[in-house]
């Protein structure tokens, strides 16, 4: 049997992945999986991810000991602790600690896509990683692999097409069967790769966020593979991957 691999980009195509049982791959390179993957390297205890400041706010009055964390329109939210740059999420400030966590796209579609059995967040940073667990799960389960462009507020984003195919290149191809948009992806990811921060810089999102001053952040979301980490969303909470999480 070949996996089957899809790309999705809408909330409905979402629902309809996890009504097939596939594995999910949320990817949002600017920035929310690649904070994520920093925070959880960095000793966070897990990350919360929330769909509406509103909801976190209520989640942290609860839970004060929590780091609040958040971005709209990519600026840190008022009265948040942490905003939404990986690089603020340091051992120091991260370590042994749950991170509430509400972005303006990528905590959107983990939430959206949390009633799946095996959810994880991918990134440049730790596509490789990212792709040998959910093929991994997939052909144990005997189900597909669907990757989710969390997008920029609703609009395809570039980077998140080139890191789902470079998610797709570390599938190997006796095992795999891409759909179209998954194989796209694949042909972007293997034309940019010799000069992928270049290319990420091109995009919409990166060069906003780049007049916003987080050139620093579309810098470090650009290496590829700098995590050998996978999250996982446990429950509620985004945590890093191990064993007893994945086959129990």
């Amino acid at each position: 049997m070949k996996v089957q691999t899809n790309l999705v980009f809408t909330a409905k195509d979402i629902a309809k992945a996890v009504q097939r049982g596939d594995v999910i791959i949320v990817i949002d390179v600017l920035r929310c999986c690649s904070t994520i993957v920093t925070a959880l390297a960095n000793a966070a205890e897990g990350v919360i991810p929330i769909k509406t400041v509103k909801e976190a706010r209520v989640l942290h009055k609860k839970h004060p000991e929590f780091i609040l964390a958040g971005e709209r329109k990519g600026i840190k939210l008022k009265g948040f602790d942490l905003g939404n740059s990986p690089l603020e999420f340091s051992p120091q400030k991260v370590k042994g600690k749950h991170i509430i966590l509400t972005t303006t796209s990528g905590t959107k579609a983990v939430v959206s896509s949390k009633k799946a059995k095996y959810v994880f967040t991918g990134a440049f940073l730790n596509a490789e990683a990212t792709a040998k667990a959910a093929l991994k799960i997939a052909i144990w389960k005997e189900t597909g692999i669907s990757i989710i462009s969390a997008g920029t507020d609703d609009h395809f984003s570039l980077e998140d097409f080139i890191c789902a195919g470079a998610i797709a290149k570390s599938l190997p191809a006796d095992n795999i069967e891409h759909s179209d948009a998954v194989l796209a992806a694949l042909l972007a990811f293997q034309q940019a790769r010799q000069s992928l921060e270049r290319a990420i810089q091109s995009g919409c999102h990166a060069r906003y966020l780049i007049s916003q001053g987080f050139e620093e952040d579309v810098k470090f979301c650009s290496q590829l593979n700098f995590f050998n980490l996978v999250p996982f969303l446990n429950g509620e909470t985004v945590v890093p991957l191990n064993g007893s999480i994945l086959f129990c």
